[in-house]
């Protein structure tokens, strides 16, 4: 059984910096990607960055040049490194993982999520 736990949250103000982690255990062997996700209130989920097995790392426009999505060498940990954090940051942050190999900032493309962490940036 796969499982995803996120963890490192919290509030912060403008310009801040965060750094989120995502501990998988079960994970299927030749799983080709893992990503991080956000929702905001009233707003849609929307991919945030994913990291592929080939090196690719797609990242929203958004937060290009601010954020950097990484994974320990065992590939049992992800991480997003969020810098220079804006309010318009603030949402649910959730990973996923088990891609079916389609749109990397589509929800509908992955089959196991984790519960989701708070992440609030104040002005």
């Amino acid at each position: 059984q796969v499982l995803l736990v996120e963890s490192g949250g919290g509030s912060v103000q403008a310009g801040g910096s965060l750094r989120l982690s995502c501990a998988a255990s079960g994970f299927p062997y030749g799983s080709n990607s893992m990503a991080w996700f956000r929702q905001a209130p009233g707003k849609e989920r929307e991919g945030v960055a994913a990291l592929y097995s080939g090196g690719w790392t797609p990242y929203h426009d958004s937060v290009r040049g601010r954020f950097t999505i990484s994974q320990d060498n065992a590939k049992t940990t992800m991480y997003l490194q969020m810098n220079s954090l804006k309010p318009e940051d603030t949402a649910v942050y959730y990973c996923a993982a088990g891609s079916y190999g389609g749109v990397w900032s589509s929800p509908s493309n992955y089959k196991y999520w984790g519960q989701g962490t708070q992440v609030t940036v104040s002005s």
